[in-house]
């Protein structure tokens, strides 16, 4: 369907990327991955029609019909959300408006021949209209804004006063409601929410043509691609599977690319050698200069450097805040002349905890995070920051009011000043991939992801002890993910999280703070049902006996404990029925089991902590080795507390059930 062979592309006197090949047959998946500037946008512009290549070419199947989302939209709307999604099925509309002039003629025909022709053509075009689903238009329209997020009502307002990722969204059901043979999008999952992201996910696992798409988001890769195609260092390297079987291929390439250049630097040695040896020996002279010749020839094996895959970043030690960070006793929050959009809200927030906000777009995440930064007024009830936070919040506007004349360095030293002390400015820009020469270019000569990063960097290089982030990952390539990742679990503060990417939500942070219908829940644990209502649950196990009746917990305001606090699990199912274990002695038996395993909670995290503070120190990443040796225990200790941490929940499950 999709086939490439041969491109190159240099710009401003930099080459993306050269020899680029591959196809994509009907059914096939691919996700394409790379460096914020590796030329990804640009490759894609290319395969659309929108962009030129230097070099090789680009073949598509006869009447071939391509569907392309770009990263940002530049287009006017005059109609209604329904109306714009359903423009873009032209021939459907062309169909539908050919009915309605054949029907009008036939008021108007008293000739019978010239009757039949009429009706003839009458059949075969509502024949064509019924096989592209013309009558089931509005209500799949209808059906594709429903999963992306749109209400009823909205569907039928003007898509102009809409905001731009709303627009991104009806952009994106346009082209799900074509149904093109290739399917092109450039970070579709940048203005979705998560529930709009599983979604999304289902209707690209069941598309049945080509499909290209740019992304960030390991799980939505994970979940719908079969290939992946790498841009690193001017190639574009093709892997089969998804985003788990590209990271173990790449890793192999990599190995095979360093004993490869390690055997081939033993065998220049050994010409090398001999060329010394017997450069000044007549009796030698041609087999002299034929190795001479071979190394000349010979083509440097290019090793993919494996600090371009990940960058480390330490935090400067912030300021010591009180216990309680945020609290908000039952809060009601709307804007000015409107309704409430979240009420009833109970939320205590302690030092170093660490949440990811999320629930569907509209439903009050942004007004929950602007009442916290007292940028939005309650209208009953209280918000309260404790004493001695500081807080840095990163919002996706940022990104715009960079400066677009200054270079990196010019820009990043104006918005932090003498900050960070102790640390080069250079060394910080480094850490966010802005290294050697990078630092030099003007800000608008960056990606949108480079942009991104920028701002990142001057947001999370201060000492605060408060990091809110609004959909830090937008725009961001994996490495970047990777850098914000492993900022954010040596974080020695306070975290709230706004985001869709739920990979970053699982290694990140220690729960969730659901928005939903205007009620605020806090969970504590990253339970995956929270995370992702439209995951199939489980079928729960008939009890062998009545259960006993939960405890409740405070659901907005703790949710579930850790060992040593009160019981009740925010967000978990009533307490299913007794294992088997009762009586005396069996309740005895699981207190002491509850007992011993607290004790081993409380190690496993101590352990944990202590290995956060030595991340936490920069002098750590100036020594490669003992950085790798506590990155690696720090993940072997969080896996140890998560496993501990699941075993006493189970135990203290147990234990409420047996009535202890």
């Amino acid at each position: 369907m999709l086939s490439v062979s041969g491109l190159s592309k240099a710009f401003g006197g930099r080459t993306l990327w050269s020899d680029v090949g591959f196809r994509v047959l009907p059914g096939q998946r691919m996700a394409l991955v790379g460096g914020n500037g590796a030329g990804k946008t640009t490759l894609i512009e290319a395969l659309v029609g929108l962009g030129e290549v230097d070099a090789g070419e680009i073949s598509m199947s006869k009447d071939t019909r391509v569907g392309y989302l770009p990263q940002e939209l530049m287009e006017a709307w005059s109609g209604t959300v329904l109306e714009e999604v359903m423009r873009g099925s032209t021939e459907i509309l062309e169909l539908e408006a050919e009915l309605r002039r054949l029907e009008a003629a036939l008021g108007e025909i008293s000739d019978d021949a010239a009757g039949e022709r009429v009706l003839a053509a009458y059949g075969d075009a509502q024949t064509r209209f019924e096989q592209l689903g013309g009558y089931q238009l509005e209500s799949e329209a209808r059906r594709i804004l429903g999963g992306l997020g749109f209400t009823t009502s909205a569907m039928d307002g003007p898509l102009g006063e809409q905001s731009g990722g709303w627009q991104m969204r009806a952009a994106l059901a346009r082209l799900l409601l074509q149904k093109p043979d290739v399917l092109v999008l450039d970070e579709p999952t940048n203005h979705l929410d998560v529930d709009s992201v599983g979604w999304l996910e289902e209707q690209l696992r069941a598309f049945p043509g080509a499909l290209i798409f740019v992304s960030h988001d390991r799980d939505f890769i994970d979940a719908v691609a079969d290939r992946v195609l790498e841009i690193a260092h001017r190639q574009a390297i093709l892997y089969v599977g998804g985003f788990a079987e590209f990271i173990v291929a790449r890793e192999e390439r990599v190995k095979q690319a360093e004993a490869a250049a390690a055997q081939q630097a033993r065998k220049v040695a050994h010409i090398e050698a001999f060329v010394e040896r017997f450069r000044y020996k007549a009796t030698k002279a041609r087999q002299v200069q034929s190795r001479i010749k071979t190394l000349e020839k010979l083509e440097e094996i290019q090793v993919p450097q494996r600090d371009d895959l990940k960058i480390a970043f330490g935090f400067p030690e912030p300021g010591r805040s009180s216990r309680v960070v945020v609290e908000i006793e039952d809060a009601t929050v709307g804007y000015p002349g409107g309704p409430p959009v979240i009420s009833g809200v109970d939320l205590v927030i302690e030092r170093g905890e660490k949440f990811a906000v999320v629930g569907p777009n509209g439903a009050g995440k942004s007004t929950l995070i602007k009442a916290i930064l007292g940028q939005l007024q309650v209208a009953s009830g209280s918000v309260k920051l404790g004493a001695n936070v500081d807080v840095a919040f990163f919002a996706q506007h940022q990104v715009d009011a960079l400066d677009l004349s200054r270079t990196v360095e010019q820009e990043f030293r104006f918005a932090v000043g003498d900050q960070p002390k102790n640390r080069q400015l250079r060394t910080v820009l480094g850490s966010f991939g802005f290294s050697g020469d990078a630092v030099d270019r003007r800000v608008g000569d960056l990606s949108g992801g480079e942009r991104t990063r920028l701002a990142l960097a001057e947001t999370m290089c201060n000492p605060v002890n408060l990091l809110v982030l609004d959909e830090p990952t937008n725009h961001l390539d994996l490495p970047s993910c990777d850098v914000l990742e492993d900022a954010l679990s040596v974080y020695p503060g306070t975290v709230l999280l706004v985001s869709h990417d739920r990979h970053l939500i699982r290694n990140t942070v220690d729960g969730l703070i659901t928005v939903r219908d205007g009620v605020v829940v806090r969970h504590d644990g990253v339970d995956e049902y929270v995370l992702n209502p439209s995951l199939p649950k489980p079928e729960p196990v008939a009890p062998a006996r009545a259960a006993q009746p939960a405890r409740k917990g405070n659901t907005a305001r703790r949710g579930a404990q850790k060992p040593g606090a009160a019981a009740g699990r925010s967000g978990s199912p009533a307490a299913s029925a007794s294992s088997g274990t009762g009586g005396a002695g069996g309740t005895r038996e699981l207190r002491k089991t509850v007992a011993r395993l607290e004790k081993q909670v409380g190690r496993a995290e101590e352990t944990v902590a202590e290995l956060q503070r030595q991340l936490a120190d920069p002098a750590i990443y100036d020594d490669p080795d003992r950085l790798a040796a506590v990155v690696a225990e720090h993940d072997k200790a969080k896996d140890a507390s998560h496993d501990k941490m699941v075993e006493w929940e189970t135990a203290m499950r147990r234990l409420e059930r047996a009535g202890g």
